[in-house]
């Protein structure tokens, strides 16, 4: 199934699942002024939901192919991708209410779009919130019509929501890496990986790969044994490459600014692996400009050549190459308990490899 093919399909169900009137109500639409906020923020759930790479849905496709699914299943492992999607829209509305973020997916972000659109900051971050929640209950109900097409709809339905409950807690647990003291770069860096399990593997990749299993029919076990074990790795190696990218990559390529979480004063392994490489005097600076709480105070420029000249950028992609390694010995392991080999066995590889670009 192509990107546009899945594109397609999140932009139908997000339209469905995201309208907020019906029949009844619609000839007294015309004369009702809320009713232009209300349209507002349907499209604003379809606006967010455009673009990305669809790697979590192809990943689910990919294991439910790899593992041999069936062809009449097909439709049920498809939706689900889907609700995977848009639930990583929901998670990425709220978290740029929580950043402050003003750019996603090369556009605006939605509680900008929206803020701008009434004028109103306030009216944008709160009508933010609820789009959010909005496009979270969607992906429940997507994923909740599929699940009775599928084997172990109870287990696809349980997985699903422990993947909800368990980024929810990995965005409260990156808040409260914010609160810790910066002079413990060992106690940032455990906690920093803490929330990567959290907050980015369990729905990044752990997520796709069980769904996609368990679609396919796997034993639900196995399925998720497999899915910790190769997932885990995978996808915090996938969040220390986008804390990496953010500092030395390009807004065209990212769709977000360049050096954000410097800005936003972001504890990253990326920061706790600077502090703990740096002279003394560039640590002195580092902990100052991250204790002030101004944007203003954090110099993009100065602190990236801080995270180089540490050992802080080298010391993510040997992180990095360690975790793909973790992933490689899963594959081969898992694969052999799930009866997976040959060119099912390479697709799926193929597929994990995309998470960490130029490493597979």
């Amino acid at each position: 199934m192509t990107r546009e093919q899945i594109d397609s399909r999140i932009e139908r169900l997000v339209a469905q699942y995201c309208t907020m009137h019906d029949d009844a109500a619609s000839a007294a639409r015309a004369t009702d002024p809320a009713s232009r906020v209300t349209d507002l923020v349907a499209s604003q759930a379809v606006a967010s939901s455009r673009g990305g790479k669809r790697l979590r849905a192809k990943l689910l496709l990919q294991a439910f192919a790899s593992a041999r699914g069936d062809e009449s299943r097909f439709p049920a492992a498809r939706d689900i991708a889907c609700a995977l999607e848009i639930f990583q829209t929901a998670a990425l509305v709220h978290d740029d209410i929580i950043d402050d973020s003003d750019l996603r997916r090369g556009a605006p972000s939605a509680h900008r779009a929206l803020s701008d659109a009434l004028g109103s900051r306030a009216q944008g971050d709160g009508l933010a919130i609820m789009l959010g929640d909005l496009l979270a209950t969607a992906s429940v109900d997507v994923m909740h019509e599929a699940a009775r097409l599928a084997p172990h709809s109870d287990a696809i339905v349980e997985a699903f929501l422990r993947m909800h409950r368990a980024v929810e807690i990995g965005q409260v647990m990156d808040v409260a890496v914010e609160t810790l003291p910066l002079a413990d770069h060992e106690r940032l860096a455990e906690c920093a990986e803490r929330t990567y399990r959290w907050k980015t593997a369990s729905y990044t990749t752990v997520a796709p790969l069980l769904l996609g299993l368990l679609c396919a029919g796997a034993d639900p076990d196995a399925a998720k044994a497999a899915a910790t074990a190769i997932g885990e790795p995978l996808g915090i190696a996938f969040q220390i490459n986008d804390d990496l990218i953010d500092v030395i990559g390009t807004s065209a390529s990212t769709g977000k600014p360049v050096g954000g979480d410097i800005r936003e004063g972001k504890r990253t392994l990326l920061l706790a692996d600077a502090l703990q490489g740096a002279d003394d005097a560039t640590r002195r600076a580092l902990i100052a400009a991250y204790s002030d709480s101004h944007e203003s105070a954090r110099d993009v420029a100065r602190i990236t050549e801080a995270f180089r000249t540490s050992g802080a950028v080298d010391r993510s992609r040997e992180r990095i190459e360690t975790l793909w390694h973790a992933t490689c010995t899963a594959l081969d392991e898992h694969c052999a308990a799930l009866g997976i080999s040959g060119a099912e066995k390479d697709g799926l590889a193929r597929q994990c490899a995309l998470f960490v670009p130029g490493i597979g």
